[in-house]
Formats: structure tokens, C-alpha cells, sequence
């Protein structure tokens, strides 16, 4: 743990803390109201309740030029990115990706582009749709590992990130508050209903919110197809391609309108925004993750459009480039901030009905 971090965020909060100007924007200046005194798990937990909506800062009569010199959001910001990074397994992956970003997520889905087109020169004799290029025994030696090992990577790094910031025995309560949190990403409101500060500085703003529940319940769409194909598959023996109006293609398709948008979103919104009020160092990574998100459903979205040409077998191999890169770089991506954040509501709710 970086104790550098941890004292700057502690001095800040403590100051906040005193003030309690902002204590109604969102659920950081409740829960920061609760101690006088705080232990490095209480930094971390506050840190990933933040969402970075910066309305604080723009109503901070604290910042510079004052002494104080207080920046709220790029400290919690850089305690949260640091969390992750500490916690993440195998640590020197996560580091690696958040300052390297682009060029690894490059490399590794042109790489896996690349071997999945040589796949193709190995046709199976018969098959319908994708199985026609690709056989499906192929697929899942690769993709079932490539799915259940990062799984297991980020059910580790989540167990020690509960034990820091103080997790207790679950209850369905703490659940269900924290899914309704989550849902409707209420911290992304300003705390009064007008948006956030994120990209428009000391003007409301809603666009983050809306694309970031844009590429949420888009992924859990698309998730919610790969899933529904598989029983498809293998319980009702239905194997695919599977016709327009069928459970993956009703789920699939807007799903992956949804997350191509609501990551192009992010990305614009991203580059309007001031990189001084997040943690500069992993800007580079976290657009590489937004753009490797955004990329799977692109290509996804293109590789259905282009049913029956000459054009799939390259969006094939690229597609599954894409979704293969994702999920073997997705302990070590932004994408393990939901998990954590997940974590952090549960935890909240426990502490707020202590």
C-alpha cells in the first residue's frame, strides 16, 4: 500500500470532513461523515465509493490556489487506481496494462486475430454459420480456460480487497441495497438529481451516467446471450447459427448497440474531461479498456451484419480476437473497478445499518 497515497487522502478527507459543504452530492461525504478518525481500509473503501463526478471539486472552496490546496477526486482517484492494482493477481500485470494499455490490448488481439485466421485454414468438414470456419471443440478449448482463469484471478484479488476495507458476513439486504445502487448508478446524479461535473466543469451534466448505463446493461445483455446460446447448445441441442428472432439475437444485437455506443460515449466524454482531477498516469490505459470493450461490440455488431459474404471469416477472426483479449485482460483492466465497486456498496450498506 502506497503510504504517500493513503496520508494525501487522508489529509484531504479529514479537511472534508470538517467542512462538510458537500456532504449531500453523493455517498463518499455520508459515509466520510461516519469517522473522525481514519484507518487505511476506510480510505480504500472511500475511494471506491467515488465515482469521479468531480462536483465536489467545482464547489470546493478549498482548492488551489489555497493552501489547502484540496483535489478530492484525483486523490481518491489515485488510492482507488493503486487498490486495484495492489490487489490484482498477478500484481505486475495490472500496472503493466494501466500505463501500457494500448499497446498490449493491440498486440494481443492482433495476435489472436491472426491465430484464429489460421484456425480457419483447419475447417471442419460440416457446420453451419461461425462452425462452418471454425470447429466448436476449438473454441471451447480456448475460450472455457480463457474465461474461468481470470475468473478465479479476480475472485482472489476481491477477497483481499473485502478483508481491507472491513467486508462482514453477506446478508441479502446488503445485496439488494447495493443492486439497487448499482442499477441506477445513483452517484452519478450529483446527489440532487442534475448530473455530474465530469466533463463540463462546473456545469451538470447527465451524458456520463447515461453512457455508462448504456455500456452496463449492454454487456449484461450480451453476457445474458453468450449464456442463453450455450443452454441452447447444450441443453435444449440447438446449436448455433440461430435466426433473428432468437433469444441470443433479441439479446445479442441491442446488446451490443448498446455497448458499442455507450463506450464510443465514454471514450468522447473521456477526452473532454480534465485528466488533473483523475489519476493521469493510467488515462492511456482506461481509454485502451473503454476502446477494447467498444471494439467487441463493434465488430460483433459487423460480423452479424455481414452474414453470408465474403467479409466473415476476417470479422470472424477479429471478433473473436476481441472478446478473447477482453476476458484474458479482464482482472487487469477498469473492468474490474464493477467487481470492486459492487464490493464496496455491500459494504456500505452493512456500515450504514451498523
Amino acid at each position: 500500500m502506497s503510504t504517500d497515497l493513503i496520508a494525501e487522502a487522508r489529509r484531504q478527507t479529514e479537511i472534508c470532513n470538517a467542512c462538510r459543504y458537500c456532504e449531500g452530492f453523493c455517498s463518499v461525504f455520508p459515509a466520510l461523515t461516519r469517522n473522525k478518525v481514519f484507518a487505511d481500509g476506510d480510505i480504500t473503501h472511500l475511494a471506491n465509493l467515488c465515482h469521479n463526478c468531480r462536483g465536489c471539486y467545482y464547489s470546493c472552496q478549498y482548492t488551489e490556489p489555497h493552501e489547502f490546496a484540496l483535489n478530492f477526486p484525483a486523490a481518491l482517484a489515485e488510492v482507488r487506481q493503486e487498490s486495484w492494482e495492489r490487489h490484482a493477481w498477478p500484481r505486475p500485470l495490472a500496472r503493466l496494462f494501466h500505463e501500457s494499455g494500448v499497446a498490449i490490448a493491440a498486440v494481443l488481439v492482433a495476435g489472436l486475430a491472426f491465430l484464429f485466421g489460421m484456425l480457419q485454414t483447419l475447417r471442419p468438414e460440416s457446420g453451419a454459420g461461425f462452425y462452418a470456419y471454425l470447429a466448436h471443440g476449438a473454441l471451447v478449448t480456448l475460450f472455457l480456460p480463457a474465461f474461468l482463469l481470470p475468473l478465479a484471478s479476480v475472485a482472489i484479488s476481491l477477497r483481499s480487497y473485502w478483508r481491507e476495507i472491513g467486508g462482514g458476513r453477506l446478508g441479502w439486504r446488503d445485496i439488494r441495497g447495493a443492486a439497487a445502487s448499482a442499477a441506477r448508478l445513483k452517484n452519478l446524479d450529483g446527489g440532487q438529481g442534475q448530473g455530474c461535473n465530469f466533463e463540463r466543469a462546473d456545469r451538470y451534466s447527465d451524458r456520463r451516467r447515461w453512457f455508462h448505463q448504456a455500456v452496463m446493461y449492454g454487456f449484461l445483455l450480451c453476457f445474458a446471450a453468450t449464456s442463453a446460446g450455450t443452454v441452447l447448445h447444450y441443453v435444449v441441442a440447438m446449436p448455433a447459427p440461430y435466426g433473428p428472432f432468437s433469444l441470443p439475437k433479441l439479446l445479442g444485437v441491442p446488446g451490443g448497440i448498446l455497448l458499442t455506443v455507450g463506450c464510443a460515449g465514454l471514450a468522447w466524454l473521456k477526452t473532454k474531461a480534465d485528466p488533473a482531477l483523475g489519476a493521469a498516469r493510467v488515462w492511456g490505459g482506461e481509454m485502451a479498456f473503454v476502446a477494447l470493450l467498444g471494439a467487441t461490440g463493434a465488430t460483433g455488431l459487423a460480423l452479424y451484419a455481414a452474414t453470408g459474404t465474403a467479409a466473415v471469416p476476417a470479422l470472424l477472426a477479429i471478433h473473436l480476437g476481441c472478446v478473447l483479449a477482453f476476458f484474458l485482460l479482464l482482472p487487469f483492466t477498469k473492468m474490474i473497478h464493477g467487481f470492486y465497486r459492487f464490493a464496496t456498496l455491500v459494504v456500505e450498506e452493512q456500515k450504514r445499518r451498523a
